[in-house]
């Protein structure tokens, strides 16, 4: 970036980044939609595969844990219908969001109120259908409300309200914000408790069956009418007869799984469909068989039936468990949706009106009391109090806003009233990007998902021909019994689970990323996390990055005391500045400004350009420039070995010394400089301790450049680069093998952002440009820099723990579950225990994945 000037961003996505891709961006679509019916990661690994080979698809990516799928195609090549449409044929649902269906005209609906007949909801249509741009109106007597369609290039929703509110009716609008997360939140919990329903009958029918058919093995007496050695009949129907709910409570598996067995794509659900289903039919017909007559004791002994029941009831735990555990992945994101208010204060000629927060157009004028979040973003434009930005850049401490400073919707107004200036309203606004791009990462895939993903496509086919090959293999090789060959069938189906693969990364991620922005680092997806933790050389911009951006009065040293102390000096150099517009003017302004100082007015003032200024002030004529000006006014010096020392010494230190003379005589050096963050040292050192190479680069001379350095503890620094230059300097890091971050305000760094291997763009505060690094630290502070990187140390190590799980899980249960240790003389894997650990291996994972909620940074 310039050294010479700190521009801010006014947008949050006005990057030069962002527009050098328009085009690309205009041909492509993207779409995240909700997917129904994904079980297991089989699931997924199918969709991303099929989805993936369609022409005009540029990239897919399904979560499992979200239940999204991310895609991006041409829509000239295909559509999102035709996209569904494939998905479908696969038994799955894809649900797109409603702004994939949107068009030129936008729907409002409103719950009317004051209509007492049908000719009130007439009127209504017939004026409000009568306005420009107003496509269609229906009114509803019966339900009091009114639904419009109308072009929001013609007008706006308040239009339409206030024409129905002129005719004396009420009209109040149905918020539609976070509507898609809203729902997607309710199919949730529904989901949920309809698993928690099905849990009832399912363990209140299986562990009878389980007391029944076990229970005489372990001394549990059982009545005469049903103890297998007398009513071996009457043992087996009572087991059919409580095995069938458990069936019903479970029939998802059956009518999901054999299905995609049929279409040649089995799932999860196949394996225990299969599985349990292979038990039952085998039980019924010994059933079949005891009751003709055909060894019945024996057939009694032989009934599979708890097996079954128990399984579905394990399983269907294990889902509950998973579901209950899944739904709080997103807490992050739903915590930042609740940040904004439903309502807005509204300024009008009339007074304070309360308005729908959809309502609120840019440039309106809102009031904010204590208390109250903001709803959009603006600008102050009267009042003073303490907003609270905690929830949004971490920051512990509420900022001080008056007049002319933004303010962001969703922060905290906490002491005094406020009274804004829209800037920013809708999906525009700095809380609705940090929600859509945290919800866009959490789509998002890691490349150490990659492996997981490939596994998984070919897991379920594997496990199922791994399971007959097992059970033959016992029949005919290992003179087993039939009885034995399949249990070692079931256990093997049911043991198995890919569900813990395809969660492993994508939990972590969503956590991670949602618990990132509550932190203040919004991470763009998985790949920038798990380039982030091999990072081998930080790149820090130094102006605004790793200084304030501004600069600052440091040091006043008076040469003689003829003209007054050195608040007196000041008085006098601040007074002279205070009409100029030059930034080393304004830091000696605020300073005096900061020291309680009353400047006087100056006569006489004119600049004089590139050495200084000169004015009268208080009767005395001040000159304030550099050693040129003095020299051409014939300024004289008392002590020149004295003010030379010190000059050199103030430039040695990176500052711009200037020279204050009064009256024809030298009276002092000041010295400004764009002073180092207090934090700046404290990090370096963290960083050189975490094993990264720290290095700093800048427009600035050598000098200047090392003796900031110097402060900041970085010892390697790359000077007098200018900002086309950037890039080229972090290329040839790369090309020494060093894996690089770079450091920037995300603006007139973005070349050299895009260049490293991981782009960090600093905030100035929430308002930032997030299209310009792979990462955006939301506030100024570079310990955000430590928390990104922590972080995704973090979150990769969690990925790491559940793949290892996962994997290990399969790896080791499979081979148990197939005989292996009763092969060496050890014990054979009871289904019942193979069903119970699967559930619990997903299980696991995603209780792994939510301790990222507890990360500080």
């Amino acid at each position: 970036m310039s050294e010479q000037t700190i521009p801010r961003m006014s947008s949050i996505d006005t990057s030069e980044a962002s527009k050098t891709d328009a085009p690309k961006a205009e041909k492509a679509k993207h779409v995240q939609a909700q997917v129904k019916g994904m079980h297991c990661a089989a699931c997924s690994s199918r969709i991303e595969r099929t989805v993936g080979a369609m022409d005009g698809v540029r990239g897919v990516s399904v979560n499992l844990a979200g239940e999204t799928m991310d895609v991006d195609f041409d829509p000239q090549v295909v559509s999102f219908d035709s996209i569904g449409e494939r998905i479908k044929k696969l038994g799955f649902e894809a649900v797109p969001p409603p702004e994939s269906a949107a068009t030129s005209e936008t729907l409002l609906e409103l719950d009317i109120g004051g209509m007492h007949c049908a000719s009130c909801s007439s009127r209504i249509e017939r004026v409000v259908g009568g306005m420009e741009g107003v496509r269609k109106a229906e009114v509803n007597l019966a339900t009091e409300s009114g639904l419009f369609e109308y072009d929001p290039d013609a007008l706006s929703p308040r239009a339409i309200r206030e024409a129905i509110g002129k005719l004396g009716f009420t009209a109040k609008a149905r918020t539609k914000a976070g509507e898609a997360m809203a729902e997607r939140q309710r199919l949730a919990e529904e989901r949920l408790s309809g698993l928690k329903r099905r849990l009832i009958p399912a363990f209140a029918f299986a562990l009878p069956v389980l007391v029944l058919s076990m229970g005489h093995m372990v001394g549990m007496p059982l009545p005469h009418w049903l103890d297998p050695m007398h009513a071996p009949l009457n043992f087996a129907l009572a087991q059919l007869a409580l095995t069938l709910p458990v069936l019903w409570s479970g029939r998802e598996f059956y009518t999901i799984g054999f299905p995609n067995l049929l279409r040649g794509q089995p799932n999860m659900d196949t394996l225990i469909a299969v599985g349990t289903g292979a038990a039952v039919v085998y039980s019924v017909w010994n059933t079949i068989e005891i009751g003709l007559g055909v060894n019945p004791m024996e057939r009694a002994m032989d009934l599979y039936f708890e097996a079954a029941a128990v399984l579905i009831a394990l399983v269907s735990l294990g889902r509950y468990f998973e579901a209950r555990a899944k739904l709080r992945t997103s807490d992050a994101i739903r915590a930042l949706m609740q940040l904004a208010p439903d309502t807005a204060a509204l300024v009008t000629e009339q007074g304070v009106q309360p308005i729908p927060v959809d309502e609120v157009e840019r440039g309106d004028v809102l009031l904010v009391r204590p208390g109250e979040r903001l709803p959009v973003d603006g600008v102050v434009v009267e009042g003073e109090s303490g907003v609270d930005e905690a929830m949004l850049t971490g920051e512990p401490l509420p900022v001080t806003k008056r007049p002319g400073d933004a303010v962001t919707g969703g922060t905290l107004n906490t002491t005094g009233a406020l009274t804004i200036k829209t800037s920013r309203v809708g999906a525009d606004t700095t809380l609705s990007r940090i929600i859509d791009m945290v919800r866009k990462a959490q789509g998002t895939k890691a490349p150490i998902a990659n492996l997981a993903d490939t596994i998984s496509f070919y897991f379920v086919p594997a496990v199922m021909s791994l399971a007959v090959l097992a059970g033959l293999a016992w029949y005919f090789i290992g003179g087993a019994d039939f009885t034995f060959a399949l249990r070692i069938f079931i256990a093997v189906l049911v043991i198995a689970c890919p569900c813990a693969m395809g969660l492993a990364t994508p939990t972590s991620i969503m956590v991670g990323t949602g618990r990132g922005a509550q932190l203040g680092v919004l991470v763009k997806g998985g790949e920038a996390l798990q380039t982030a933790e091999s990072i081998d050389a930080v790149v820090f911009d130094k102006t605004g990055t790793l200084t304030h951006g501004k600069p600052e009065l440091t040091d006043l040293e008076p040469l003689t005391d003829a003209f007054g102390d050195r608040r007196r000096l000041l008085a006098l150099a601040a007074a002279a500045e205070s009409v100029s517009e030059h930034p080393l003017a304004a830091a000696v302004v605020r300073t005096a400004e900061r020291e309680g100082i009353s400047l006087l007015k100056p006569e006489n003032f004119k600049a004089l350009g590139g050495r200084g200024i000169t004015a009268r002030v208080d009767g005395r004529a001040v000159l304030l420039g550099n050693s040129e000006l003095m020299v051409e006014q014939g300024v004289k010096d008392t002590d020149p070995g004295r003010s030379m020392a010190i000059a050199a010494s103030l430039s040695g230190q990176g500052k711009t010394a200037l020279y204050l003379a009064v009256d024809g005589h030298l009276a002092a050096l000041l010295a400004v400089a764009d002073t180092l963050k207090d934090e700046a040292p404290a990090v370096v050192a963290e960083l050189r301790a975490m094993g990264k190479q720290v290095i700093m680069i800048t427009g600035d001379n050598e000098v200047t450049a090392r003796a900031v350095a110097a402060q900041a503890g970085v010892s390697e620094v790359l000077a007098q680069v200018l900002p086309g230059r950037k890039a080229e300097e972090v290329r040839k890091l790369q090309e020494r093998g060093l894996r690089v971050a770079m450091i920037g305000d995300g603006i007139n760094d973005a070349p050299a952002l895009a260049q490293a291997d991981l782009g960090l763009a600093m905030g100035t505060g929430i308002d930032v440009a997030v299209e310009s690094g792979d990462m955006v630290l939301m506030t100024g502070n570079l310990r955000g820099v430590l928390t990104a990187l922590r972080l995704s140390r973090a979150v990769m190590a969690n990925i790491r723990q559940n793949l290892f799980w996962a994997f290990a899980y399969n790896v080791v249960g499979i081979p148990v579950a197939a005989g292996l240790l009763y092969a060496l003389g050890g014990p054979t894997l009871s289904p019942m225990i193979a069903g119970a650990a699967m559930a619990m291996s997903s299980v696991s994972v995603v209780t792994n994945a939510l301790r990222l909620r507890f990360f500080r940074g």
